[in-house]
């Protein structure tokens, strides 16, 4: 039980950090921190397609990395 888990755990971290380095970054430098406040500010709406899936990708890869990990720190005692 231990290994599956071990193996599972390896794979989900591994795909989590694909996942997030194929994300696009929110900002480059302080000339995206200031026009990223006037785009809030103007309404500028959430990137959508392939943006939204890798969103949600990652949070889903990271709640099992977390289960995952609780799951392998119990098995080992």
């Amino acid at each position: 039980m231990h290994t599956l888990l071990i193996t599972l755990l390896v794979i989900v971290s591994i795909a989590l950090i694909v996942v997030v380095l194929l994300q696009s970054g929110k900002s480059a430098g302080l000339s995206g921190a200031i026009s990223g406040g006037a785009e809030q500010l103007f309404g500028k709406q959430k990137a959508r397609g392939i943006d939204l899936v890798l969103h949600r990708t990652t949070v889903v890869l990271s709640v099992l990395f977390f289960v995952l990990t609780v799951l392998v720190s119990y098995f080992a005692v």
